[in-house]
């Protein structure tokens, strides 16, 4: 996978714009800076935006091409970020590290999503919050009618509700909601998707 994303990330075009994720900016902006974490942050536009907002920024990313892609649009912000690429295994964050965990469009395969995800919930303090975006199952049909929305054709790496609610059963639940919304974000995600939102604070 990461020879995937580097051949898509090595453009001078940024894949999915230089802008933040609208539901991740809309759910972060109230919140008071801190420490936040981006898996699969690809070329920054979550991670740059959270420190322009003056958030301590650590995220990672299988792919180098899109390490150097976020290093370019954080300098290009005047802000920095750590950023590590490498695999779940290879990353080594302390418990209860962060108070932010942001999951905005990072799929992985049906057979390891669920424990990345206890592995990051032991990085999160208790009463930190998650914030998580991604293509929901019924998003293959999106994608069949319009490739340019992108997202994953495998349907286990697709979410459902009854898996966020399993995965973070140890939250409180402030949004969690499958809905249909309109997509315009650099040159993968454009059209109408399907997706789960959810936004959660761990107890």
């Amino acid at each position: 996978m990461s020879e995937y994303w580097n051949t898509r990330y090595n453009n001078e075009a940024f894949a999915y714009g230089e802008t933040p994720n609208l539901f991740f900016k809309a759910q972060l902006e109230p919140l008071t800076p801190g420490k936040i974490l981006l898996p699969a942050d690809g070329e920054g536009r979550n991670g740059v935006f959270a420190a322009t907002l003056g958030w301590e920024v650590s995220a990672f990313d299988l792919s180098e091409a899109g390490k150097k892609k976020a290093e370019l649009l954080a300098a290009k912000n005047g802000v920095a970020l750590d950023y590590q690429v490498g695999e779940f295994s290879e990353l080594h964050y302390a418990p209860e590290q962060f108070d932010v965990i942001a999951l905005i469009y990072a799929h992985f395969s049906g057979d390891t999503k669920s424990g990345y995800h206890k592995i990051l919930d032991g990085y999160l303090k208790k009463g930190g919050i998650v914030i998580f975006e991604a293509f929901s199952k019924k998003h293959l049909a999106y994608n069949s009618s319009n490739p340019k929305v992108g997202g994953p054709k495998d349907l286990d790496t697709l979410f459902s509700i009854e898996e966020i609610q399993h995965d973070f059963d140890n939250y409180e639940v402030m949004e969690l909601i499958e809905t249909e919304i309109e997509l315009e974000e650099g040159l993968f995600h454009i059209g109408k998707g399907s997706v789960i939102r959810f936004v959660g604070r761990k107890r």
